[in-house]
């Protein structure tokens, strides 16, 4: 078992990581900025580094500083959390040859799975569905065969990164080649990488993910599906487990197709292959080789501690659970509370001046700011988690009502009265809702 790990993130996360390490009494060093010198993980982490300036790019991301903290203070691993270099190919590269752990999957296969081309290849092979796609731009005859052969509208997508980037819808032929350019232009600006792909477009389609937890053994299960489907500019908003329309034999059978994919290549740690599904079909997008924003609700569901166990498999223990032994019970929802207004969405840095966050049975918050705390404006707007659970969907929902009335966050917008309009909607409550809820309805 690990001794020591440092923690190359911060907020929520970071406290998440924290959190799963003292109870496996390991020893945690906190990275921060200048800007997160007051932060809660780095108030409780054993000890802590400054690794530069208030950007991120200066801080979190800078690469050299952080293994020089994970050199000095003698570290067994690095977590890296979600989001900043937790995909990052170099990065996990550079902690395998300084003999530090990176706590997540070895470095080719973040390459593997980072590139979107790529990762459709792998799960075409092992016969897991895909999105019909075209890969080279280059013929101006088959790309006019592939959009005869779908139809419009198609999709304009980054090969590379994520969070929407890079990312243009096509509704008319007379539109893509500037929509191509565009798309290069931000994937190059955000991911160094200016290649992009033709995928169909679905139009309504919801968004779901399998969550996987993997050993070095060739151990693989699956914990069941998560519903990401209210989004904001592919962003997503709020997250449950189990999905509302998913029938059990669906479930089972794409839960086998991703397990069989992900040991073909001996992955390891945890993973999600995120999907879109429409008309009781299942179409692959991507894989994530990391932790979710939304693992909680998985937690909640499966009772299984998926920070815990990600840092056991990358310890080299083998993974104790079975397929037979998870069981889905019961129901969770997560809403992602964010610095910004609730209706432009402008974000809000600045001090909370006033905090009281809800509790009771079946209510979780994962948030590491607290009154007095000044939310720095460098950062990504997400200040925390409120996550329900409950035995059935219905008291989850009301549980989350009673939860965001609770909640009080006192000198800055927040996104708390969005999540209430959200929650009382009856698309919401009937579960009747797809990646287009935000635009038709708010």
């Amino acid at each position: 078992m690990f001794k020591k790990i440092l923690i190359a993130n911060r907020g929520e996360i970071a406290l998440r990581v924290l959190r799963a390490c003292r109870e496996l009494d390991i020893k945690t060093v906190a990275i921060h900025s200048e800007a997160d010198e007051t932060a809660m993980h780095v108030r409780m982490a054993d000890e802590s580094i400054c690794v530069g300036p208030s950007s991120a790019q200066s801080s979190y991301l800078n690469i050299p500083a952080i293994i020089t903290a994970a050199t000095i203070t003698d570290v067994d691993a690095i977590h890296p959390g979600y989001g900043f270099l937790s995909e990052n190919k170099r990065f996990a590269e550079i902690t395998e040859e300084h003999k530090i752990k990176f706590i997540g999957p070895k470095s080719e296969h973040i390459k593997m799975m980072g590139n979107k081309i790529d990762a459709k290849k792998i799960m075409h092979t092992n016969n897991v569905p895909t999105v019909p796609g075209l890969n080279h731009l280059d013929n101006d005859d088959k790309v006019n065969d592939f959009i005869n052969k779908v139809g419009l509208p198609i999709i304009v997508k980054a090969a590379s990164g994520g969070g929407g980037k890079g990312m243009r819808i096509v509704n008319k032929k007379s539109e893509l080649k500037k929509s191509i350019e565009a798309a290069k232009v931000e994937a190059k600006k955000s991911f160094n990488d200016d290649v992009v792909y033709l995928e169909k477009f679905l139009t309504n389609p919801k968004h779901i993910e399998i969550q996987i937890l993997a050993d070095s053994y060739g151990n693989v299960v699956t914990l069941g599906e998560r519903d990401c489907s209210i989004q904001r500019k592919h962003q997503k908003l709020i997250e449950e487990s189990p999905s509302t329309i998913l029938l059990d034999e669906e479930r089972e059978k794409i839960s086998n197709l991703c397990r069989k994919a992900v040991n073909s290549i001996n992955y390891e740690g945890v993973g999600t292959l995120e999907f879109l599904f429409e008309e009781n079909k299942f179409y692959f997008m991507e894989m994530n080789t990391r932790l979710q924003v939304e693992h909680p609700v998985t937690e909640m569901v499966t009772g299984i501690d998926l920070v815990k166990q990600q840092i056991l498999s990358a310890s080299g223990e083998k993974l104790k659970i079975k397929q037979e032994d998870i069981k889905i019970k019961g129901h969770a929802i997560e809403c992602r509370i964010n610095a910004e207004h609730p209706t432009s969405f402008i974000p809000s840095p600045g001090k909370i001046t006033q905090y009281h966050q809800p509790g009771g049975l079946g209510v979780r918050v994962d948030s590491a700011v607290y009154q007095g705390y000044v939310i720095p404006s460098h950062y990504d707007s997400m200040i925390g988690k409120l996550i329900t659970y409950a035995e059935n969907r219905k008291e989850c929902i009301e549980k989350m009502k009673r939860a965001l009335e609770e909640y009080v966050i006192m000198g800055i917008n927040t996104n708390i009265q969005l999540h209430q309009k959200l929650i009382k909607s009856n698309e919401f409550n009937e579960g009747k809702y797809d990646i287009n809820y935000m635009s038709k309805y708010i």
